[in-house]
């Protein structure tokens, strides 16, 4: 059997014909409502996502300032040690919210935790600073709570509660 010879022609149309297919199936599947994929490109993160993460940031710089003004074996350690554990546990059932993936959603320290200001020595962070971190952090939460899950939303309230509870604690410490 002989075979015929393909023309160079012949070719790019075939070729033309194959990239408007494709072209055409692209545009009926992604985004019409007739079922497919949608184009691939960077998702949009999720805004509960998004505002779980930045709440444990916040919460990990307040733990950093706990850190500091309780210094081990200082007097003030073991006033201080139980706010901190709280926040910790906050900071706990924070990422229990968060969505699996094989890259943490926020770094866990390996070390001693930064300083925020990173000029504060240990011990130098004074309870009035605290109290108005404890402060500023409680205003938050409401202003958080508005366009979330109820799940969500009670789990920031009560962790605001715990922040402005802090305050108040914290202007009784001497």
């Amino acid at each position: 059997m002989r075979q015929r010879a393909v023309s160079r022609r012949a070719v790019l149309r075939g070729t033309a014909a194959g990239a408007v297919a494709a072209a055409v199936a692209g545009c009926s599947t992604g985004q019409n409502g007739h079922g497919g994929t949608a184009p691939s490109g960077p998702a949009t993160p999720d805004p509960e996502t998004v505002l779980v993460t930045k709440v444990i940031a916040d919460k990990e710089r307040i733990v950093a300032l706990y850190r500091q003004a309780a210094a081990p074996g200082s007097k003030a350690a073991a006033v201080l040690l139980p706010f901190q554990r709280r926040h910790e546990a906050h900071i706990a059932e924070l990422r229990r919210r968060l969505p699996r993936s094989p890259m943490p959603a926020t770094p866990t320290p390996s070390g001693p935790t930064p300083s925020p200001t990173g000029s504060a020595s240990p011990g130098k962070i004074s309870i009035g600073r605290l109290r108005e971190a404890e402060r500023k952090a409680a205003a938050t939460r409401p202003r958080q709570i508005g366009d979330v899950s109820p799940a969500l939303a009670q789990l920031l309230a009560c962790i605001g509660a715990c922040e402005a509870a802090h305050a108040a604690a914290l202007a009784r410490v001497s």
